[in-house]
């Protein structure tokens, strides 16, 4: 496939990607978690659904889950008629104080209020330049009202940037024939060259946030190692390993790559990135610090 864009600026999508998702995460993985479920009395599957569907407005639950797309509609569609039920701004605005309130946490007072500002209005403005045609829960969210809040304004402006990426992603998934948990099984599976770095929750995580049991997880395994692009071995304790075939692994460099390049989009004529992400990873290696994300407990 002919790239529109060339190296550099795939490059450029791709460390944006793995700059900025830690802040995205931190709203769906913090200590402030459970009060605003009580808050709300919404269960965690349904305080994610209504925390990140809310921009979606009174839709029916399918469009909630063709948006998140990897997540099995038994949860997203009950989570979504639940936070409806609450109401779709009471969750926003639940969610957004719990932001508040973690990010104010971690970064106390060494976040200077008009440094946090300045940061949230470039991105903001890249990506009000992002095209959207394609890109639903982008779009959504693009039209949230910006926070007050100068750190959660951050947050929400890496977040549509976050969730644009994410839309087109998933087109290039829907491309490559994988269904929503094939391609979960797809991108938790094993790389064969140790050297390729993925970025996963691991099978166990992966099937308990995204509600997927071990009866689907293994026929969508055994679909995919009937395309060839997966093999599955068990050791003696039972342990079952899923890796990727040597087809298997160039259908994901060929995600990866065309990902990245439709992500370019948004990065290509950005002038000021390197001195943008150099001013925005200290906020993010803050909230990796803070040890609440998975992989980074103290």
């Amino acid at each position: 496939m002919a790239h529109r864009f060339d190296a550099t600026a795939r490059a450029r999508a791709r460390t944006a990607y793995e700059t900025l998702e830690p802040m995205h995460v931190l709203c769906y993985f913090n200590p402030g978690l459970g009060a605003a479920q009580a808050d709300t009395g919404l269960d965690a599957y349904a305080f994610y659904v209504g925390a990140r569907g809310a921009p979606l407005g009174e839709c029916v639950p399918s469009v909630v889950s063709a948006a998140f797309f990897n997540f099995s509609e038994g949860i997203v569609h009950p989570g979504w008629e639940a936070a409806k039920a609450v109401g779709l701004d009471q969750v926003a605005q639940r969610r957004d104080a719990m932001l508040a309130e973690s990010l104010g946490s971690i970064y106390g007072d060494a976040a200077d209020p008009a440094t946090l500002t300045a940061l949230a209005d470039r991105f903001y403005a890249i990506a009000a330049r992002a095209p959207m045609a394609g890109r639903t829960l982008a779009s959504a969210w693009a039209h949230v009202p910006r926070p007050d809040d100068p750190a959660v304004a951050l947050w929400h402006a890496v977040a549509i940037l976050r969730e644009w990426r994410g839309d087109g992603h998933i087109a290039v998934l829907v491309g490559a024939t994988l269904d929503r948990l094939e391609a979960v099984v797809f991108h938790e599976a094993r790389h064969p060259d140790p050297a390729v770095r993925k970025r996963g929750l691991g099978r166990r995580m992966s099937q308990l946030t995204r509600g997927w049991s071990d009866e689907q997880w293994d026929a969508a395994a055994d679909g995919l190692v009937g395309r060839g692009l997966l093999s599955r071995s068990t050791d003696d304790t039972g342990k079952v390993t899923d890796t990727l075939t040597d087809a298997g692994a160039a259908l994901y460099a060929d995600i990866e790559e065309i990902t990245d390049d439709s992500a370019a989009a948004a990065w290509a004529d950005v002038d000021d990135f390197d001195d943008l992400m150099a001013s925005t990873r200290p906020f993010v290696k803050a909230v990796i610090d803070a040890g609440v994300l998975p992989g980074t407990k103290k």
